[in-house]
Order: structure tokens, then C-alpha cells, then sequence
């Protein structure tokens, strides 16, 4: 049985590997190994209520109910916690927000996912500015995505299944039969390269909207508060006693690794202004969304070439929609299963 070659190692390739290990199939993942990726600098939230809309995310609900067996199952497998489940404090940022809210709470989808008797006053007022009030998020939580990648590309590399390699498309060839790269058959190839997918020719024709953004490390005294907590910025307690912070957006950059100063700076005011005890920045960390207009996540094949694979536009959701998308593209690949078309990328071409 010939191997699938999966390029990417990021959440979407690696979902997908694991995906085909459960199957049984042999695969082989082609990444470069880089220190500082999206995926593994990812904050790797799960919360129900986003945006400035203060909307639920869609299918949250299904989603979710994948995600967090895939993760439990990985980490009994390696022995490894990677999935901490934490409530999410949304706090309003203006006087506008409450409004918006008393508009989007009745609504039982919303309330489904809404904690209602949460601790009062919401926040501790000696740590944080809070004058606008807030809600309480239940079913929210984080992964450690870099824990969660090292201990696979472990796993994979220890069963012969990972290659560190800088990967080029003129070392590919591709026939109606299979796939050969460096010498070895294989029957697809599937690309999970993020945004860097935009370099390549097979599908330029992606409408891709790639976002920058910036993360910081920090250390703070904040005795006793574990949840996800949101105020214009998000902040997250580790398990390792440091914060995360996050995070700048910027659709226009020419350099994927280094922040734009003026909006590093617009963060850590913002944080500044939030947190009322002193914050100690320890590091930042840049990388490029993988995005694609309409937030839209695509999988599928090459119109052109059906052994050509794509999985890509996860955004900042890829904790949560990496386990669905990698199933539904492994049952495509294994057992023929159609793909949506809002979700077929042959179908935006």
C-alpha cells in the first residue's frame, strides 16, 4: 500500500496524519521543522462567543464535541496533557457591548454556551479594570498547540513517518498512477502549508486573505484567576505560570516574522490599561494566519490533478475545526465520501 505524502506539519497536517494512522494507512510528513510557526505559536483558543459582534461561532457546538475526544485521545496515547479545559470571561471593552449583548443573549443557541451564575463581581477589581461588566462562557478552554505538535512529530518520527526537509515543488512528479518525491512512490500528496500555500502555482487561484499577528509572553501576579479572560485583547494563564497575550491583526505586511511596532505597542497599552498589577513582557512571537476570504476552511482535490490534495484556511480557529476537516478530507481520500461544496476548494476555482 502506497503512503500519503502530507507537506505541512502545522494543525492541519498533523490532524491529518493522525487521521490516517487511526485508518491504518502509511503517510510520510514533509516539514521544515521551523521554530516559530502559527500553529506553534498559537494561542489554540476554544470559545464559543467571539468577535465584535459577539456572535457564536458556527457549528461550535459539533465542532467542539470532535475536537475534545480527538485531543483526549492523542494525549492518552502520548502520555502527554495538551487540552485544558477553562471558563472565558468576555468583559465589555465600551458602553456600546452590553447593548450588543442584551440583543444577542436570549437566544438559547447562545445560552446554551452561557455560564449563568458566574462568581460577582466577574473580575477581581484590584487586578483588572472592568467598568463595562461582562458575561461568563462556559464549554471554552486551550490547547497547548506546540506541545501538541512536538509530541506528534515525536510520535510520527519514531514510526518513520516524519522527514525534516525544506520541500520544492520541482522535486514532485506527479502521474496519472501516483506521486514521487525523492525517489519514492506515493499515492497522494496533500498540502498543508498554511499561507505559504499562496506560492504555490497549483492554487494561486485561492482567494487567500493571510493575517500577521503578534503574541506576547508575560508574567504577571494574578493569584487565583485561570480563565480565558477578553477585553479588546485576550489573556490566558499557562500552566507554566506565564501569561499569553494576544494578539495584533494586520493584513498588510511584508515580512511574516516581525511585528508592526505601532501595533505591538497599541497591544501592550491595551494590556496595560486591562491589567491594574504590574505586567512583565518576557517575549513576542509574529506568524501569518492561514486565512481565506469569507473565513472559509478548504479541503479537496486539484481540480486538474485529483492525486494534488489541499487542506488550508483554518485562521485562528484551528483547534477547533482541524479534527472535522481532516476527517472529512480522510474520508474523501479513503472511502470516496463527498465534500460540501462550500467547503470543496476545486470548487472556488
Amino acid at each position: 500500500m502506497l503512503p500519503v505524502l502530507i507537506i505541512g506539519q502545522g494543525l492541519a497536517g498533523t490532524a491529518v496524519a493522525w487521521r490516517l494512522w487511526e485508518r491504518g494507512l502509511p503517510f510520510l510528513v514533509v516539514d521544515r521543522d521551523e521554530p516559530v510557526t502559527c500553529s506553534k505559536v498559537a494561542a489554540g483558543l476554544l470559545t464559543p462567543i467571539t468577535g465584535m459582534r459577539l456572535t457564536l461561532n458556527e457549528d461550535y457546538g459539533a465542532r467542539l464535541a470532535e475536537a475534545v475526544p480527538f485531543y483526549r485521545h492523542k494525549e492518552r496515547l502520548l502520555g502527554q496533557r495538551f487540552l485544558y479545559a477553562r471558563p472565558a470571561v468576555r468583559l465589555f471593552k465600551d458602553h456600546q457591548e452590553p447593548r450588543k449583548w442584551e440583543r444577542r443573549a436570549p437566544d438559547p443557541a447562545v445560552q446554551a454556551f452561557v455560564h449563568q451564575r458566574p462568581r460577582q463581581p466577574l473580575v477581581d477589581p484590584q487586578l483588572f479594570n472592568a467598568p463595562h461588566g461582562g458575561f461568563q462562557m462556559k464549554h471554552a478552554g486551550y490547547l497547548d498547540t506546540a506541545a501538541y505538535l512536538a509530541a506528534s512529530r515525536a510520535f510520527f518520527a519514531r514510526h518513520d513517518r516524519w522527514q525534516a526537509a525544506e520541500f520544492d515543488l520541482a522535486d514532485l512528479a506527479i502521474t496519472p498512477d501516483q506521486v514521487r518525491w525523492q525517489g519514492g512512490p506515493f499515492r497522494e500528496v496533500i498540502f498543508c502549508t498554511g499561507w505559504e500555500a499562496m506560492r504555490n502555482p497549483w492554487f494561486d487561484w485561492v482567494p487567500f486573505a493571510p493575517a500577521r499577528g503578534t503574541i506576547l509572553t508575560a508574567r504577571a501576579d494574578l493569584p487565583g484567576e485561570r480563565r480565558i479572560l477578553h477585553c479588546g485583547c485576550w489573556l490566558v494563564a499557562r500552566e507554566d505560570g506565564t501569561l499569553r497575550i494576544g494578539s495584533t491583526f494586520e493584513t498588510k505586511f511584508t515580512h511574516p516574522h516581525e511585528a508592526d511596532p505601532a501595533k505591538l505597542a497599541a497591544l501592550q497599552a491595551q494590556i496595560r490599561s486591562f491589567v491594574k498589577v504590574p505586567v512583565t513582557l518576557l517575549d513576542q512571537q509574529t506568524a501569518v494566519r492561514p486565512a481565506i476570504a469569507g473565513q472559509r476552511t478548504l479541503i479537496g482535490r486539484h481540480p486538474a490533478r485529483p492525486r494534488v490534495l489541499f487542506f488550508n484556511g483554518l485562521g485562528s480557529k484551528g483547534t477547533l475545526l482541524s479534527p472535522h476537516f481532516s476527517r472529512r478530507l480522510v474520508g474523501h481520500l479513503l472511502d470516496s465520501e463527498p465534500i460540501p461544496a462550500a467547503m470543496d476548494v476545486a470548487g472556488n476555482l
